[in-house]
């Protein structure tokens, strides 16, 4: 009889990972992520297209195993996390069930995914792919919720249907969000309803007439960003 092979572990993922470290990727994100906003996180120099590299022949690490990466303080390790149930829930192969283990786990570890890279990183692939053909009731609960990172997942998973051309939520999410006051929601709304504008520029436009005056400065910018200069500075003319 063949033997089994072994699913992968955390421990060989982090191993081969810390290889790739560099101290000049290291300085990069001491730049980019200085003390004030890292939130505990430690960071050990890896790009983050090795981190994608890896996720990419991880795969099939088992979610038991992948939440041993989001529970690592070293940020590189849960993007990798991240990163791997989002290639994982986009795999064409993906049951069902595997499926919704992985929605189960980044909602049930979301107090892990707490940062805007790690956020998009697999929302819309986990949280949206699950939610394609159920309710999603769950999505307008984030939507309110008091954490940054629940509220940004609200609509970045709205990217997944969008794209199969279903705006309803994007449209209705975002109104829910119209005058949050975190920057990180705010730009996920904007960049959510200009991708609903690549769909249907008059739907766009009509949410626009009716709340851009109400909308945080940061969410109108981005969601006018692919029109024409008359109608931005037509909606800008709120400020």
């Amino acid at each position: 009889m063949a033997k089994t092979k072994e699913a992968p572990t955390a421990r060989q993922f982090i191993e081969l990972l810390k290889t790739y470290r560099s101290a000049a990727e290291l300085k990069k994100y001491e730049r980019y992520f200085p003390a004030k906003k890292r939130k505990g996180d430690a960071f050990i120099g890896v790009r983050m297209g090795t981190v994608f590299m890896l996720a990419q022949e991880f795969i099939e690490m088992p979610p038991r195993e992948i939440e041993k990466l989001l529970e690592n303080r070293i940020h590189e390790v849960r993007a990798s996390g991240c990163s791997i149930m989002g290639k994982k829930a986009s795999h064409k192969n993906t049951s069902e069930r595997q499926l919704e283990e992985l929605y189960e786990l980044y909602l049930g570890r979301h107090d892990r995914i707490n940062n805007w890279d790690l956020v998009d990183l697999a929302a819309h692939q986990v949280v949206g792919r699950y939610l394609a053909d159920k309710p999603r009731g769950v999505l307008y609960k984030l939507a309110r919720s008091k954490n940054t990172w629940e509220r940004r997942t609200a609509i970045v998973s709205t990217a997944h249907f969008i794209r199969k051309g279903e705006l309803d939520d994007a449209f209705k999410i975002a109104e829910i969000l119209l005058q949050d006051k975190e920057e990180f929601v705010n730009k996920a709304t904007g960049w959510m309803l200009r991708f609903a504008g690549d769909k249907d520029r008059q739907r766009l436009m009509r949410f626009l007439d009716k709340h851009a005056a109400a909308m945080s400065r940061i969410a109108l910018r981005n969601a006018i960003e692919k029109l024409d200069r008359k109608q931005r500075d037509h909606y800008l003319c709120t400020e």
